[in-house]
């Protein structure tokens, strides 16, 4: 039976405006206690201990000691999960500074509240309660960071559970050469997408399609950020493109995105797909009519079963499927659903998905 006990909350923001509504918002949840609060991460640093938190919330810019600063801190120190509150999403050096602090350790960002009316209140209220439940039951370790020097594993696979990638040579003959990877993913997505991105080289000879949840505000950071760590071209996908190798096509916020029948990047406004819009399964669906045998799923870290569905419609259509492993998860939901339905063929550790894929594509000309 789980602990019925508050989640007990730190929170780190140098504004008392912002400070007032966030303990507004908070109180208002039988669910969530704040514990603490500080101004900086100085003061933070100092507190936290005493406070015994479940979940830290911090702002990027405060004086003293940053977001940033205090995140690599308290990753060292007292390893937390810890969301980022931020209003910096503006330039494009702001937004991608918030997402450094999610390289840092931080597991998700959520959009300062501006609270201009009594409707506002309550979507902001429910969907930052509902972002700090997710966090609480996630377990970090000190210095948290996903490693890509982990080697292969290679130990027997039984005949009832997917594949586990070894590097060795694969025969034409036992799949289709790809000609496209989707990957869909929500909480801890950011981290594990650039672990997989940074390893490609320039010349990746397939276009990735890429469905990230992510609260409004924050995509264009995301592919700022990603764009500066990768050698891939990474952008948002525009209506009418045809897919170019190399290159790493985004969802716009607000948007799913799919196919036509030329193979044309699509955008479109219909319902929520599983409570999402951009749609981890719309795109994987539409990848599969599309490519067939020759498209790569791929279901990353986060909440809920978005692109279960759609990873098993790859796997129908005879293209390769891939699931991160529970241990290098965030949050261990989109896979795990995937994993019960029978859709993932391989489940991976987040820093041997880049290998399968250069594994994959080997016959290509990679030079």
């Amino acid at each position: 039976m789980k602990n019925s006990a508050p989640i007990r909350v730190f929170l780190v923001e140098d504004s008392l405006v912002a400070l007032t509504i966030l303990k507004r918002i908070l109180a208002s949840s039988p669910e969530v206690d704040v514990v603490g609060t500080a101004p900086n991460g100085v003061e933070a640093l100092e507190r936290i201990p005493a406070a015994q938190p479940q979940v830290i919330c911090t702002d990027l810019y405060m004086p003293k000691m940053d977001g940033l600063e205090l995140t690599r801190r308290i990753m060292i120190e007292y390893a937390r999960p810890i969301l980022v509150i931020s209003t910096s999403v503006n330039s494009q050096e702001d937004s991608r500074n918030v997402f450094k602090l999610l390289q840092a350790g931080a597991l998700d960002v959520f959009p300062k509240p501006s609270i201009s009316s009594v409707s506002d209140y309550e979507q902001v209220k429910q969907a930052l309660i509902n972002r700090i439940k997710v966090l609480a039951g996630v377990t970090v370790f000190t210095r948290h960071t996903y490693r890509a020097t982990v080697q292969p594993r290679t130990h027997p696979v039984s005949p009832n559970q997917p594949e586990r990638f070894s590097p060795k040579p694969v025969s034409n003959s036992q799949f289709s050469l790809p000609k496209v990877v989707a990957i869909g993913a929500s909480t801890g997505g950011p981290q594990a997408l650039h672990t997989i991105l940074k390893q490609l080289p320039a010349n990746f000879p397939v276009p990735i399609l890429c469905v990230q949840h992510i609260s409004e505000g924050f995509l264009q950071g995301l592919v700022d950020w990603l764009r500066a760590e990768c050698l891939l071209a990474v952008t948002i996908a525009q209506p009418g493109e045809f897919p170019k190798p190399g290159t790493v096509y985004f969802a716009p916020e607000g948007q799913h995105l799919k196919l036509d029948t030329q193979g044309r990047l699509i955008t479109i406004s219909t319902p929520t797909v599983s409570g999402h819009r951009p749609s981890v399964t719309t795109l994987f669906q539409a990848v599969a009519t599309c490519y067939l045998r020759s498209a790569v799923g791929i279901l990353l870290t986060g909440m809920g079963r978005d692109g279960a569905d759609g990873l098993q419609a790859i796997a129908q259509a005879g293209g390769i499927t891939i699931a991160q492993d529970e241990q290098t998860c965030v949050v261990f939901g989109m896979p795990k659903e995937a994993i019960a339905l029978g859709a993932a063929q391989y489940i991976l550790p987040i820093s041997e998905i880049a290998p399968m894929l250069l594994n994959r594509i080997s016959s290509y000309r990679l030079t």
